[in-house]
């Protein structure tokens, strides 16, 4: 193991915890909102964002797909020291993190079943940008925009609703969220 594995942790931990999951429980509740999220510094090509997201959701009971990119022996080291989390395939994660591209296909991750909608994965997409999209849904006033990399794998995983995928999209030290109840259409 590399010794740079032991830092980039939460500096006080419980603190920062605290705040991280304040941010993204408010980045899941208001989809397609912009939050803060900071506290990790983990390895290339993690973002800051992606590594408190792991920090905060992984531990030794939850299993972690590293995608594509991320799938480095920094990372892993990284991840195994931090949180314990066992990494895994796609089909055994609860939660996965990589690039839109390295992610894919969604049918490789679990979505839950009829009656446990709630053993569905939830991923990680590092990196800002795509094609701009209304959202409305649970959590959103009126309609909100967002930025999405492929509208129509949203749009076909929203259909799947109560069943589907959660995703959290970060940038930097940022954080957006689309939850499967979320309704997407190109603008």
């Amino acid at each position: 193991m590399d010794l740079g594995s032991l830092s980039g942790g939460f500096a006080h931990a419980s603190h920062d915890a605290a705040h991280a999951f304040r941010s993204m429980m408010e980045a899941m509740a208001r989809p397609g909102t912009v939050w803060p999220l900071q506290g990790a510094t983990p390895p290339a090509p993690l973002s800051v964002a992606a590594g408190t997201l792991i920090l905060t959701l992984c531990d030794p009971q939850t299993p972690l797909h590293l995608a594509g990119a991320c799938d480095t022996a920094a990372v892993r080291d990284w991840v195994t020291f931090h949180t314990g989390a066992p990494l895994c395939a796609p089909a055994d994660c609860a939660f996965a993190v990589g690039t839109w591209a390295d992610l894919g296909p969604l049918s490789a991750y679990l979505a839950g079943t009829p009656e446990y909608p709630d053993r569905s994965a939830t991923l990680i997409v590092q990196g800002a940008g795509g094609t701009p999209a209304r959202l409305t849904g649970p959590g959103i006033k009126d309609t909100a925009m967002m930025d999405l990399p492929d509208i129509a794998a949203m749009q076909a995983n929203a259909r799947l609703y109560p069943l589907g995928l959660d995703f959290y999209f970060t940038d930097g030290a940022q954080v957006r969220a689309l939850p499967r109840s979320t309704k997407v259409e190109a603008l």
